[in-house]
């Protein structure tokens, strides 16, 4: 009996070294078998959904299981616990670590990101029945589940970030869902390209993490005791991903832009799971963020400001999923507020039942919206109404979309284009690569290879045309150009040399003079 009980002690160990490794490969795994099936399979018509739908479900409700296992098993590190399943990379002295954790709060935010995903998976298996990109929302789905299941469980900030590029790059996926509407792939390129900027800032964090503690592992962190100073830029870095992931002000015009996917993507992304990974990061970094008052201070003042324009911007709008993505920017900042204030486990607490109320919502608005279809539009407020300056602001959702089209979005895509235009002119002018653009830029301005937009732009169309410049009048003129010439004298000129060496007496004199300088 006493050798049965210690091997089932073993076996339990064992179960909780790898089931945070386990939990969220179980997703990955599923998406890559419908993308094979997929591909290989072909599969078509209603009775190919069911599987497809069989093996999205497996994948959410085994971790769901595996995770409440954790849960009610408990251990002997007091609800604290680590999991280290080795080096993942290293260099020099330098090593990331393969690291998990299961305490409260990482089992907490997983079992609500498991249980929304297996609710949602189930309902999308109906509302999208018959669909053409069937099989494909489900892959993009299930990565995002895997993403999220990374940032809840990561021990350290490496790993939560491969779950925060998995998360982002499947809610763009989403939002362009049906890419043959511009509207959706403007908006996803939108989300795109904000979110890339909170990205930045998570690399921020990451380098200073690794240069000032040496170690990028949450408890590290927390550990750590810098001088406020450093402190507060490196935990800076995380509160600015934090901010663009769960859309606070100034990156707040990306969330109601995200509704172009299917509703149960609008759900899960943009209603209970991806919007609140900001605010998880920030109850991970507690001990980090309690050490920088002032930085808390500028999160509850975003957070207010967030709150603000959420609530205001919400009166004003006439359908029902943009009323509720209002309401969801709303609460969310208040979890900011929350947080700048210190009451990190009210906001824990806040987080978990909006996520399960905002997700009931948001997979009950196709329903709302039959109702009220024959209804007119709820109209704003009399207070609101009789205020014009705000009330015009809250209709022009205070012009932070422009703002942030003006300073992020149009430089971005505007660089991409002069980067794209300099390759297909130059690089591949350059490499003898033939180009339909080419020919139309030469034909239709010649002197001036590409336009550029803006700063960057025009250094960079400068730049091209310095090369442009040199390759037409060195290289690519009739004849060879001048380079062309130089290249023709300097072969007459080994020509000539080749001759006088293929002679018996100069090849003999060339022998000598070698035999000289050898010995």
């Amino acid at each position: 009996m006493e050798m049965d009980t210690h091997l089932m002690f073993d076996l339990t160990a064992r179960l909780r070294l790898w089931l945070p490794f386990a939990i969220p490969l179980l997703p990955l795994l599923a998406a890559a078998l419908i993308a094979v099936r997929v591909l290989w399979c072909s599969p078509s018509g209603d009775r190919a959904e069911p599987l497809t739908v069989r093996i999205a479900l497996v994948a959410t409700l085994l971790p769901l299981l595996m995770l409440i296992l954790v849960a009610v098993s408990g251990g002997e590190g007091g609800g604290n616990e680590r999991v280290d399943l080795g080096v993942w990379f290293a260099s020099g002295q330098d090593a990331i670590h393969l690291s998990f954790m299961y305490d409260t709060l990482a089992l907490t935010f997983a079992l609500l990101i498991t249980f929304l995903a297996s609710v949602t998976l189930r309902f999308s298996a109906t509302y999208l029945h018959r669909e053409v990109g069937f099989h494909r929302f489900f892959m993009a789905l299930l990565v995002f589940v895997a993403g999220m299941l990374f940032i809840a469980l990561a021990g350290n900030a490496a790993v939560a970030f491969v779950g925060w590029e998995l998360a982002g790059v499947s809610s763009w996926l989403l939002i362009g869902y049906a890419y043959d509407r511009p509207t959706a792939t403007v908006n996803a390129q939108r989300a795109f390209i904000t979110n890339r900027v909170g990205d930045a800032g998570f690399m921020l964090g990451i380098a200073l993490a690794f240069a000032w503690v040496g170690s990028l592992e949450w408890a590290a962190l927390a550990q750590a005791h810098l001088d406020p100073l450093w402190t507060g830029l490196l935990a800076l870095g995380f509160v600015i991903a934090a901010l663009a992931k769960s859309a606070q002000v100034p990156f707040a015009p990306w969330i109601a832009r995200a509704l172009e996917g299917p509703t149960p993507s609008s759900a899960i992304f943009y209603g209970a799971l991806l919007v609140h990974a900001g605010v998880y990061l920030l109850l991970r970094l507690q001990p980090v963020l309690e050490q920088v008052p002032a930085l808390l201070v500028i999160i509850a003042a975003l957070g207010l400001l967030t709150a603000g324009y959420g609530y205001l911007s919400g009166l004003v709008q006439t359908d029902v999923k943009s009323a509720l993505s209002f309401a969801t920017t709303t609460q969310v900042g208040l979890m900011f507020v929350a947080i700048g204030l210190g009451w990190f486990e009210w906001a824990l607490w806040h987080l978990v039942l909006h996520a399960l109320w905002r997700a009931w919502q948001f997979l009950a608005s196709p329903a709302y919206m039959h109702m009220v279809d024959a209804r007119p539009a709820p109209s704003a407020p009399t207070w609101l109404a009789r205020r014009s300056g705000l009330y015009r602001a809250a209709l022009q959702r205070f012009w932070l979309d422009s703002l942030t089209d003006a300073l992020l979005v149009r430089p971005t895509l505007n660089i991409a284009r002069d980067v794209r235009a300099i390759d297909e002119t130059v690089v591949s002018r350059m490499v003898g690569l033939p180009t339909d653009t080419l020919t139309e830029a030469l034909s239709s301005d010649a002197d001036r290879v590409v336009r550029g937009h803006g700063l960057a732009g025009a250094l960079l169309a400068w730049a091209g045309g310095q090369c442009d410049r040199f390759e037409s009048r060195l290289i690519l003129q009739p004849g060879g150009g001048r380079m062309g010439a130089w290249v023709g004298r300097l072969g007459v000129l080994f020509q000539a040399v080749e001759s006088l060496l293929e002679r018996p007496r100069y090849l003999l004199l060339l022998i000598m003079a070698t035999l000289v300088v050898i010995l």
